[in-house]
């Protein structure tokens, strides 16, 4: 897993790891060479791995926590806010009918369904609505990277938005529909040029870059939703 981290000298007398909201802050006394610290980080690595997941984990509950899941719920979709409407089997009408079509997130439950039933109908409504838009989007980008996809999964990775395989296999996470088209297709070209750089070396930066010159400010967007999880 790649980390990225911010550096900072210090007095203290030892070399220390901080994961908090900001990611990983490592401080190091001026006197310790660079190269000890680097290999401070490596040795340090299953640590820090582990505590960033913890924390992207408590993000996503907290996210997932702050909707409610119940009709008439505002649910982020695709950058803007979609109202939850909620059919009961059987009643034969969908509450919420003054809201225009395009502005519904509309599902099916059996009476007096539960909140966690409410909330996975939801979801699987989610997912229908990310697998061919993903696909669209991977359609769109591919040829101009000159690069040739085999196979998309939704994924439910708490630790990344996205993978990508040498044979053309794309994992994607569903949650990215609830963010806006411009930071999805970041993800998208983002493991596109996977095919074409299988790491994140200058090469692979100036691969994003060929199709998408400004993807600096959409990563930097991508990190601060609320959903923030690494994208690779």
């Amino acid at each position: 897993m790649l980390v990225s981290y911010r550096f900072e000298r210090s007095r203290r007398k030892s070399i220390g790891f901080l994961v908090g909201a900001d990611g990983l802050v490592v401080r190091s006394p001026n006197w310790v060479p660079l190269r000890e610290v680097d290999a401070a980080v490596q040795e340090k690595g299953a640590w820090i791995v582990a505590k960033l997941q913890q924390l992207r984990e408590r993000q996503t509950e907290q996210f997932q926590k702050a909707i409610e899941w119940e009709h008439g719920a505002e649910i982020p979709f695709l950058g803007r806010m979609v109202q939850l409407c909620v059919l009961e089997r059987g009643v034969g009408r969908v509450l919420g009918q003054d809201v225009p079509p395009d502005q519904i997130l509309p599902v099916t439950v059996p009476p007096g369904a539960t909140v966690t039933q409410i909330r996975d109908a939801a979801q699987v409504w989610l997912k229908n609505q990310a697998k061919p838009l993903f696909e669209q989007r991977l359609h769109h980008f591919a040829p101009l990277l000159g690069v040739s996809w085999k196979k998309l999964s939704l994924s439910s990775a708490s630790t990344r938005w996205g993978s990508a395989r040498t044979d053309g296999h794309i994992r994607l996470n569903w949650r990215l529909i609830h963010l806006p088209i411009s930071q999805i297709d970041y993800v998208v070209v983002h493991e596109l040029a996977h095919l074409r750089e299988m790491n994140h070396s200058p090469r692979f930066w100036e691969t994003v870059g060929e199709v998408m010159p400004d993807y600096e400010q959409r990563r930097k967007a991508l990190r601060q939703a609320p959903l923030d999880l690494p994208q690779d």
